[in-house]
Formats: structure tokens, sequence, C-alpha cells
């Protein structure tokens, strides 16, 4: 197996999750192949449908390197979505032009969740596939990341249906059923591990749990509903590739600056940040066990170019002096987004970014 890829070229984004020093500071955007760029909104048009450019192994593999053939980014991740687990599931999953995604058959009682399952990971091959694809068309250039939705987040769109500004059905059924919210999720992490070793089998050299909705829960439900789930994916999680490499582990929740000190338990390497938590306090607070990945607020990207040159060395030296001894760990930062990048986003403005993390970020080392 590991004879069949290239080996790797610029291990900058392995090194910094595993918080070894690094010549640079890594970065890559979430969401980096996507609507803001022309090219994919034109193998999205060849492609018909989201799901027939998600399910389609060449053109998840085009799309996916699309922002490297622009950008010198450091890592590349699979191009597909959270939901296509429950998707696997049968809960039919859609995706109308210019809307979010909806379930034909969200689990709203008794009934539904008494008939969930974990899928057969045979329905999510095209998953797999397009990770051995993708790992090959990148030929050692930059590592894969794989990843899935947090247990939690997955359940809010299993009971919601869709994207929810409040929550009021998944909350509902939490605060006055919550053995039924205990087996979606339970169901959920199941799924979510074998689907993440999956993708680990398939060539992905680093993993990342998306609990994108965490942060909307109160304090100790979240502990309950969203933390400890995930404790349970990490736990049995793979801890090397596919090439017999160690597979970094990366968890991101947004609005989870709360709750940091307690996420420092968490059996992974690497702690994403929104915008709204100050990388330095961050370093602090967990830096002495946690790579730090993250995170300026996407919208900075609508800024003329220099004010984002001036934003991108505000989270750097945010997150303070770099670590550069070689025979160490020490902390070490991935730069990111605090989120996902805009569909609106200008290219070039991506383009400036990218090269002040690496500008400045060489800087600051030197």
């Amino acid at each position: 197996m590991s004879s069949s890829f290239a080996p790797l070229k610029n291990d900058s984004f392995l090194r910094a999750c595993l918080r070894q020093a690094t010549d640079h500071t890594p970065v890559w955007l979430m969401r980096q192949a996507g609507r803001y760029l022309p090219e994919y909104c034109a193998t999205r048009a060849k492609a018909g449908s989201f799901m027939g450019l998600a399910t389609n192994v060449d053109f998840a593999t085009e799309v996916t390197l699309q922002p490297l053939e622009r950008y010198p980014l450091d890592a590349a991740i699979l191009f597909s979505d959270i939901l296509t687990v429950p998707d696997a599931m049968g809960l039919g999953l859609s995706f109308a032009q210019g809307e979010g995604p909806k379930f034909a058959k969200p689990l709203r009682d008794e009934q539904a969740v008494a008939k969930l399952e974990a899928p057969d990971l045979d329905k999510l091959r095209y998953v797999f596939d397009a990770v051995r694809s993708i790992r090959k068309a990148l030929d050692g250039r930059v590592p894969l990341i794989g990843f899935s939705g947090s247990p939690w987040t997955l359940a809010c769109y299993m009971v919601e249906g869709a994207g929810s500004d409040d929550y009021r059905l998944v909350k509902s059924m939490l605060y006055s059923r919550p053995e039924l919210m205990h087996r979606i999720l339970s169901i959920n992490a199941q799924a979510v591990t074998a689907y993440l070793n999956a993708q680990i089998e398939a060539g992905a050299q680093a993993v990342m749990i998306f609990d994108s909705w965490g942060g909307v829960l109160a304090d100790g439900a979240f502990q309950e509903y969203s933390l400890a789930y995930t404790a349970n994916v990490l736990s049995g999680i793979k801890r090397a590739g596919a090439d017999g490499q160690t597979v970094p582990r990366i968890v991101f929740t947004k609005g989870g600056g709360l709750w940091l000190e307690q996420m420092d338990k968490l059996d992974c390497e690497v702690l994403g940040l929104d915008w709204t938590m100050n990388l330095g306090k961050a370093r602090q607070l967990v830096g002495h066990s946690k790579a730090l990945q993250g995170n300026i607020d996407p919208n900075v990207l609508f800024a003329p170019q220099k004010v984002i040159e001036s934003e991108v060395l505000k989270v750097l030296k945010s997150f303070g002096k770099p670590h550069t001894d070689l025979d160490q760990p020490g902390p070490t930062h991935i730069f990111n987004l605090g989120h996902g990048i805009s569909q609106y986003t200008p290219p070039d403005h991506v383009s400036a970014l990218v090269q002040a993390v690496h500008h400045h970020s060489k800087l600051l080392r030197a």
C-alpha cells in the first residue's frame, strides 16, 4: 500500500500538527475547495449537482486540487461533505442550488430513532475511492486531510432536517427525551469512527472532526452531548496511516473557546479555534500539549490586500514567538480561518493571505 504513494515533499503541516518546529507557519483554509473559485463553479456545473460532484471520484479529485494550483497551500483537504454519513444512513440528503442541505427523512420521533443504525461503509465507497485518487494525484506535493462532522453536529442536521437558526427541534429532544439523543449520538460516534478509519486506510494523512455546532450548547450540555462523543470517536481512530506514518487528529469546535481547558484532555494532536479566541491565551492554556489551528476572521478576506497582510501579522503575533528547536516538541501554530471561507471571497485576496502567512512567519523565525 505505502509503495503506491509518492514520498511527501512538504511535510510542514504534519510537523506542526505534531508540535515539531517548521521553517514557516503552514497554512490551509477550511472549505478551500469551493464556490469562491470560478474553476470550482465550472466543474460543479459539469457535475450537475453538489452530490454529483462529491460522488464522482474524478470531479472530487479535480476540485480538491484546484486551490493548490492557485496557491502554495501546505495541505489539501478531501472534497466531500460532513453529511455523507447520515445520507448513507438513509435520511435522503439533497442540495438545492443556492440553498443548504436538506434531509427528506429527519429523525423526529421514537420510531425513526429506533430504526437508525450505523451505515454500511460500502455506501461511502465513493469517498474512500476519492481519497485514494486525490492522494495519488497530489504525488507527495502536500499531505491530504480527511474529515467528518462530529456526532453532535451530525445529530443537529439529522433531527432538524436542515441547517437551523435556533436548534429548537434538536434541543427539544435533548432536554425532553435525552435517551433518544444519546442513542443517535452513540450510533453517530460508531459511524464516524469507522468512516474516519476507512479514510485513513485509503490514504488520508491527517483527520479533522468538525464540531461546527458544539458552541450552540449550554455549559454542561456541551460536555455531555458533544465533548464526550467526540472523545469516544478519538479513542477509536487508527494512529497510523496507509504508509505507517502517524496520523494527526484535529478537533474544531466553533464557539468552543470557553471549554478549551476541558478540550485539552481530548486524545488529539490539534485544536482548531474560531476567530473569537485569542491565540496567545489559547497557547498559555493548552499549547503545552496541543498544536493550535486558526483563526483569522474569514471576513478579513473582503478587506484591501494591505489590510489582509496586517491582519495576518496580528494573528501570527498573537500566537507569539514561533517554536524553532528542532530537537524537541513545543508550541506550534497552523494558520487557518476561524471558520469556512465565504463563497463571495475574491480569489486574489486568498493569494495575498497565503503569501503574507509564509513571508511574515519566516521573518518571525529569523
